[in-house]
């Protein structure tokens, strides 16, 4: 049976420093470096920078991961690989291994690794080797696992406010008092000797002056009204199924089949 493989050593360390996307498209993290198989020179482990500054460093099988042009795609949820073994030394241990395999696969399978990481030029640079051997089973094992309800949130859009003006015309009045001049004549019997006057025609002009109302039209700031928001908490009930595998054992079976483990 041919051992499959999922991409070169090249290709891995060509994507060194790609975004590493959880199965729902979540950023886990960055590609620090590889741990290979030292049998066969196959890639079996990516190792991933997570949290602020890259501070905690995960394991991620290579088996189902896929590289894009521009990330790695790796077949777990987000929460489930940050919750995985930290990996805080250069060297891979038996124990820390099979930790791995239990966690991710629920079996153990430990052949031997190196842990390579990449240079600027994209080779090989400071590998640390480990080798240990596999630990065989004691027997054939079936894993049994079930879906888990795992409630989230997100913000969506829940009503709306448009506060909205506009300009409409409506009539006004307003009462102004306006003066006018008007003309009037006064008669003064003058009984006396006129000298030097001369008998002719004469005219007079006066301007009659008046006021006329003036309109103009100011611009005043009457009213502010503002929208604001607040926020309040309610508790919702989220119903939903999951569903469970369960074991069944048939055939010829010997000796007690209840859980050994639980004693």
């Amino acid at each position: 049976m041919q051992e499959a493989t999922y991409g070169t050593m090249d290709q891995w360390l060509s994507a060194r420093g790609r975004d590493v996307c959880a199965s729902d498209g979540d950023k886990i993290g960055s590609l620090e470096d590889l741990y290979y198989d030292e049998a066969n020179g196959q890639p079996r482990w990516l190792g991933i920078g997570t949290g602020f500054f890259g501070t905690k460093h995960v394991l991620v099988p290579v088996e189902g991961s896929v590289v894009t042009d521009d990330s790695i795609q790796v077949p777990f949820a987000k929460d489930y690989v940050k919750d995985s073994p930290d990996i805080d030394d250069d060297d891979l241990s038996p124990e820390t291994e099979t930790s791995l395999y239990n966690y991710y696969f629920g079996t153990t399978g430990v052949t031997g690794y190196e842990r390579a990481t990449a240079s600027s030029e994209g080779g090989m640079t400071g590998t640390q080797e480990t080798s240990y051997d596999r630990q065989p089973g004691t027997g054939e094992s079936v894993v049994r696992s079930e879906e888990e309800l795992r409630v989230g949130k997100r913000e969506v859009e829940g009503g709306r406010v448009t506060l909205r003006k506009w300009v409409e015309t409506q009539p006004v009045e307003a009462q102004v008092s306006l003066e006018r001049e008007r003309a009037f004549v006064q008669r003064e019997e003058i009984n006396q000797p006129a000298s030097g006057a001369e008998i002719g025609e004469q005219q007079i002009d006066v301007t009659l002056r008046r006021e006329e109302p003036v309109v103009q039209k100011d611009v005043v700031a009457k009213e502010r009204i503002t929208v604001s928001k607040d926020a309040e908490t309610e508790t919702q009930t989220v119903s939903d199924e999951v569903r469970r595998e369960q074991v069944d054992l048939q055939g010829d079976v010997q000796g007690d089949v209840t859980n050994r483990d639980a004693a």
